[in-house]
């Protein structure tokens, strides 16, 4: 006797359901793909019991005759697949013919459908999986789907089921994401009787995006809908850095219309985010990516929640530099508004060349203008920052406004510290070159503007933390890191792992400005560190460097590794809390900041600067 025999079509159907009909959401999410693929520009989705008591949809679709109603309710019966070559480009939301059936069988199902041409309508009632009436009705053009008493005869698949307040959270979240996906349709939901969403098609995109997020600042836009590079396009809106929360956030994210879940997409938009989001913080936002069908196989997952592309090395770049191209665009509109005397420099466009170094595409640094010249003794460079406020135990290492070249420490300065009190009353005005006028500082780590009709706040360190990391950066990419030699070496003591980090990394810690030989044992000795950083503490830095590389025994750039030790660098040669600034010097942060192409976050993700209108300022005093 054979022990092979063939399933009966409503087993195989129920077996079908348990990979398609996860939650009365997946319901939902099936019935809604086939409203949109019939065309239908108004959808009215209506609950009750939390979905396991009644779901219905209405559309204005295309509609179906009695023929096509019918053949629905048969496994793989479908009008969007008709040969193989169909499988490998893919335009329509469902296609696989399973959902009709499958829903059937675990449920009391009834389709009522209409379409232009025909006077009347049919009518078609299936209770879990057998069907009991087919007959002709009056009705509306398009299709009503009612789906009762769901899961009511497998109760092993009801007693999984969340609490009816979780399983509308899912379906309402379910309807919102291909409310964004087709911002030309109206959706409407109603939940035991009561309408609780209301998206109509006569809002833009922006506008609904507002609406779901419950989001009322400004995004930052991405992409341009109406621009494609090699067939691909991008587009959507995230929300700044510093409005994000922890966990998992509000993104949203599409490829051709369908809401998926991939880390691919996910990885990309963090990565074009490094150095804006804090730590802890995810993005937030909605991405659609519209790419040829052929490059990406939805048909990897029988929920088409995950897609698989073709060619993911090159989709995880172009959104990870569009990412990046927007939020630069937005450094441009943040200046324009802060800094409107500013000179125009157009940036240039992030471009990775195929023919660049491993390291160059690794890290996308920005082009540097002029190499930095190496030579035995690197000259530090002459940009002028701000440094710190003497400090107990070392001379104070600072810059002169007027680009003589830094002091190190140990050595005798010529340049005469300002003192921990500026008077910026007079100065205010005409130290800028832009229209900001300088309050003065607080706390001696927050420096306070007027620019127009707002009050602008600044954290120094954070804004000289930014400029400093993005001259490392350049300087890295253009070769090496501007070194100073220390007038009188320092020696320290390693453990057996840091030997081996710097036995293993001996010519990348030389590209980042260090100069160290091994004197004996564990002992080593430091005779240069990075010109920027010239006022640090050489074994504070250097052992600081050491801890950013971690234990893995070299320097992994793929990783992101090399950020983490540039941002280190910059953040020890940064002012601090606590360094009063004189009106020049904070003159050459402010100028800095107007020039550079990123200054709003320092390279940990902490926001520089913060706005305050005048109408929020009246707002707390009551005088609007």
């Amino acid at each position: 006797m054979a022990k092979i025999r063939i399933l009966p079509e409503l087993l195989a159907n129920r077996i079908a359901a348990g990979e398609v009909v996860e939650r009365p959401a997946s319901v939902v999410k099936e019935l809604l793909e086939n409203s949109l693929d019939a065309g239908a520009d108004r959808i009215e989705v209506e609950i009750e019991g939390g979905g396991t008591r009644l779901i219905r949809v209405l559309d204005n679709g295309s509609g179906m005759d009695e023929d096509d109603v019918l053949l629905s309710f048969e496994r793989h019966g479908t009008s969007k697949i008709h040969e193989s070559h169909d499988l490998v480009a893919i335009n329509t939301l469902g296609f696989r013919g399973e959902a009709i059936p499958s829903i059937a069988s675990v449920s009391k199902m009834t389709i009522t459908s209409r379409t232009e041409q025909s006077p009347l309508g049919t009518m078609v009632v299936f209770d879990y999986g057998q069907l009991q009436k087919v007959h002709e009705t009056g009705c509306s053009r398009g299709t009503v789907i009612e789906v009762r008493n769901l899961f009511a005869r497998t109760p092993a698949r009801k007693k999984f089921l969340r609490t009816a307040r979780t399983e509308i959270g899912h379906i309402d979240e379910n309807l919102k994401n291909y409310a964004l996906a087709s911002p030309a349709t109206s959706f409407t939901l109603k939940i035991d009787g009561r309408e609780t969403l209301r998206l109509d098609h006569g809002h833009d995109l922006e506008d609904r995006l507002r609406s779901i997020l419950n989001y009322r600042d400004q995004f930052i836009p991405v992409g341009n809908p109406g621009k494609k590079s090699k067939g691909r396009c991008l587009h959507g809106f995230l929300i700044p850095p510093e409005h994000t929360s922890a966990g998992l956030c509000r993104m949203r994210l599409f490829i051709n219309g369908r809401a998926i879940r991939d880390r691919l997409m996910s990885h990309a938009v963090f990565e074009g985010l490094r150095g804006f989001l804090l730590k802890g913080r995810s993005p937030g936002g909605y991405l659609h990516l519209r790419i040829p069908a052929e490059e990406v196989d939805v048909n990897v997952h029988p929920a088409k929640h995950e897609v698989r592309f073709r060619n993911s090395g090159d989709i995880h770049q172009f959104i990870k530099q569009s990412v990046e191209a927007a939020m630069r665009l937005h450094q441009q509109t943040l200046q324009a508004a802060i800094f409107p005397a500013r000179r125009a420099n157009p940036l240039a466009p992030l471009h990775l060349d195929s023919s660049d170094t491993a390291t160059r595409q690794q890290l996308t640094f920005y082009t540097e203008p002029d190499p930095v010249e190496q030579s035995t003794v690197e000259e530090p460079s002459r940009e002028t920052y701000p440094h710190r406020q003497p400090e107990p135990r070392r001379q104070r290492h600072c810059t002169d406004l007027s680009a003589t070249q830094p002091i190190a420490p140990g050595a005798q300065s010529q340049v005469s510290s300002p003192g921990p009190v500026a008077d910026f009353s007079e100065n205010s005005r005409h130290i800028q070159k832009t229209d900001i006028q300088v309050i003065g500082q607080y706390k001696n780590l927050y420096i306070f503007c007027q620019a127009g009709d707002q009050l602008l706040v600044i954290d120094q360190h954070a804004a000289h933390e930014r400029l400093l990391y993005e001259q490392f950066r350049k300087q890295y990419i253009g070769g090496r890191v501007s070194s100073q030699t220390l007038m009188f070496p320092e020696s320290l003591e390693l453990s057996p792992s840091q030997c081996l980090l710097v036995e293993n990394n001996k010519e990348e810690l030389s590209r980042m400005g260090f100069a160290i030989t091994e004197f004996g044992g564990a002992t080593y000795v430091i005779s240069a560190v990075p010109a920027l950083a010239g006022q640090c503490r050489a074994s504070e830095i250097f052992l600081d460097v050491l801890d950013s590389c971690g234990s893995s025994g070299s320097t992994d750039l793929r990783g992101g590794k090399l950020e983490n030790i540039l941002a280190t660098m910059a953040c020890k040669a940064a002012v601090k809390s606590g360094d009063g600034l004189s009106p020049e010097e904070i003159k050459a942060l402010l100028d800095k900041m107007a020039e550079a192409e990123l200054f709003s976050h320092c390279p940990h993700g902490r926001p520089v600067l913060k706005s305050f209108s005048d109408a929020e300022i009246q707002k707390w005093f009551h005088r609007t």
